[in-house]
């Protein structure tokens, strides 16, 4: 006689009630510290997703028990955003400074609501920062094609705007029917948790399909821990690349985002005072290494120092620790100009173990550095090479000092861009964070700020999105509520995306926001220059009786625009009024954006990188041809590394 079959349990709940349930019980560990994977989702409703997701969202906050007696092992709470594309940026400050081990779930609506998300779905992926993006989309039953905001196209039914976000994500999965949900859920999480693959995971839910009930498999709502894991790398690689490292005369390190990440900041301190090798930062490297480290020769590449382009210059082997090896990070291919370089690549990515035709140590970089340490075991460089490196250190902060402490406001009535990084330098706490992501601040930044904790420096430079700063730093926030968060902006920036600041009162998240106006693009403006082009389109003016936008200052205060927006304003001039402006925001508890006017042709230390931006080949303007020949110069100092 055949044994009865344990019944099933199931629970009936709508697509969109089952995506909510699944989420609250999602986890994440690593070296045996678990926390609840989604820290919230942001949200606007819409058509496609009101009496969906949003629903569910609802049930949820009343805990409304759908009679199967289940608790939520955590709370994910709902938040309101004011932009789509800005609820996506401010999942991916929170993921980062939560060492992609926490993010937020971002639900849109139809049409423009989801559309609105692709630039954040991008600038996630490009950074390898883990979202999910529940993208609301067409009927799936077809009943009342075409719909208000529906795409039709004459060569399939089956597309939707949302098959934008394909090439933008990490994992991509439409549910055209429940019984799918299940599969794209685990999918995306898949992807969410993995270190080498992760970045955007876009769930599209037709919002018929949100609203359809379905008897759930129990277990699909089960707690689920899903482990970070740290790749250990090969002993063969390993042996290798000691072996490289042991033979070379000027080595250096490039450290990136993947040692912070992977908490390995103290295996890299203990890896370079053991072999003496000097160390240059990305721009999601930096902090790596305390700015006053005597082996850390701070940011290298276009916007780098000149002790880290110094020694990058002649370093006969390169480690690159958890780096992709940008174009900023490299200096377009001209910061490595020993003739015989070689190079060591760490990384959870195959895709960057491989780059400049390196030796690829594929694994996570705590677990290869301390395997690298132990196999370069009695090897140092020689002293003299450790000497210059404190020295090159030295000499450069000397002159962020001077540039901290120019003075130049005091000539010009307005402060150097660099005089007011040296304030807020001067107000923050070393476990403080710096925001940024667009025009020269990032920068600046880069070279000159003196990071003292491995999470105090947040810059946005995978994609440099202007108007992340005020999202992502609100992010950073929400992860970090012990810490203060310094938002950096340009005026530029500043008018992509203010209206963060709304929800960062609503939801009560201090931020200081740090916004410098200098009527225009001081970035592309000095580039523009650079190039040729003689700055123009970047300066805001009002249009003159040439027909040309180079009139009149435009009138804005965007200080009363921020202040209408619920937040505190404080107005600053000189040095002494900036700094005393920060140190009463850093006091407060409430949201505040110190104002203060900047010089738009300020500059900032050369490190004596490049970076390559074309110019045109042809022009009847002398200022276009003579950038023509500096860049056909500086173009022939690019490697290809094979």
């Amino acid at each position: 006689m055949s044994a009865t079959p344990t019944p099933r349990v199931t629970v009936r709940l709508t697509v969109a009630q089952a995506v909510v349930r699944f989420l609250s019980a999602q986890f994440s560990e690593r070296d045996g510290e678990r926390q609840q994977f989604f820290g919230g989702v942001f949200g606007i409703f819409g058509h496609g997703n009101v009496a969906g997701v949003g629903q569910a969202l609802l049930e949820a906050e009343l805990e409304a028990d759908a009679g199967d007696g289940w608790t939520p092992p955590a709370r994910v709470p709902y938040m309101t955003g004011r932009n789509e594309q800005a609820m996506v940026h401010a999942a991916v400050g929170y993921a980062r400074q939560k060492d992609r081990l926490q993010t937020l779930a971002v639900t849109a609506s139809v049409g423009p609501g989801s559309t609105n998300m692709l630039t954040g779905a991008a600038l996630a992926t490009i950074n390898r920062l883990p979202v999910l993006l529940l993208a609301s989309d067409i009927f799936a039953t077809r009943v009342g094609s075409p719909v208000l905001q529906e795409l039709e196209q004459d060569y399939g039914y089956d597309v939707s705007v949302n098959d934008a976000f394909r090439p933008l994500s990490r994992f991509f999965d439409r549910v055209w029917r429940p019984e799918q949900l299940p599969a794209a859920l685990l999918g995306a999480m898949r992807v969410l948790t993995d270190p080498a693959q992760t970045g955007a995971a876009t769930i599209a839910l037709p919002q018929d399909v949100q609203a359809e009930a379905f008897d759930w498999p129990a277990e699909l709502f089960r707690e689920r821990t899903w482990r970070i894991a740290r790749p250990v790398p090969e002993a063969v690689a390993i042996a290798e690349a000691a072996a490289l490292i042991r033979a070379a005369r000027t080595p250096l390190v490039v450290a990136g985002g993947g040692v912070t990440y992977s908490r390995a900041t103290a295996e890299l301190a203990a890896f370079v005072e053991a072999t003496g090798i000097p160390v240059g930062q990305s721009q999601a490297g930096k902090g790596t290494l305390p700015y006053d480290h005597p082996l850390c020769l701070g940011a290298i590449g276009s916007t780098g120092t000149t002790a880290a382009n110094e020694i990058a210059a002649e370093a006969d082997v390169v480690i690159g620790i958890g780096t992709r090896y940008s174009d900023f990070t490299t200096a377009s291919r001209t910061a490595f100009q020993n003739p015989g370089v070689r190079f060591v690549n760490i990384n959870v990515a195959s895709l960057d173990t491989v780059k400049h035709a390196g030796l690829p140590v594929q694994a996570d970089a705590r677990e290869a550095l301390v395997a690298l340490t132990q196999a370069l075991s009695g090897w140092s460089v020689p002293d003299a090479y450790r000497e210059r490196s404190a020295r090159l250190n030295r000499e450069w902060d000397a002159v962020v000092e001077s540039f901290y402490r120019s003075g130049k406001g005091e000539e010009t009535g307005l402060l150097a861009q660099a005089e007011v990084l040296g304030a807020i330098d001067e107000v923050a706490e070393a476990r403080d964070v710096v925001v940024c992501a667009a025009g020269s601040l990032p920068g600046d930044l880069h070279c000159m700020w003196r990071t003292r904790d491995p999470k105090g420096y947040h810059v946005e430079y995978g994609y440099s999105c202007m108007g992340y700063e005020i999202p992502g730093g609100m992010g950073v926030r929400m992860a970090a509520p012990d810490r203060d968060v310094f938002i950096t902006v340009g005026d530029g920036s500043y008018l992509m995306m203010p209206t963060e600041l709304v929800t960062a009162v609503q939801e009560d998240v201090k931020v200081i926001v740090v916004l410098l106006q200098n009527h225009g693009f001081a970035s592309i403006g000095a580039l523009s220059e650079s190039l040729g082009s003689q700055r123009f389109g970047t300066r805001y003016r009002k249009r003159s009786g040439s027909g040309r936008l180079d009139g009149d200052r435009l009138p804005v205060d965007l200080a009363a625009n921020a202040e209408s927006l619920g937040v505190r304003v404080l107005r600053a001039q000189t040095r002494k009024e900036l700094v005393a402006a920060l140190q009463d925001a850093k006091a407060s508890t409430e949201s505040t954006l110190v104002h203060v006017e900047t010089d738009l042709y300020s500059e900032a230390p050369d490190g004596g990188g490049w970076w390559d931006v074309p110019v045109s080949e042809v022009s009847h303007l002398e200022s276009t041809r003579a950038a023509r020949a500096t860049y056909e110069q500086k173009k022939a100092g690019q490697r290809p590394l094979l």
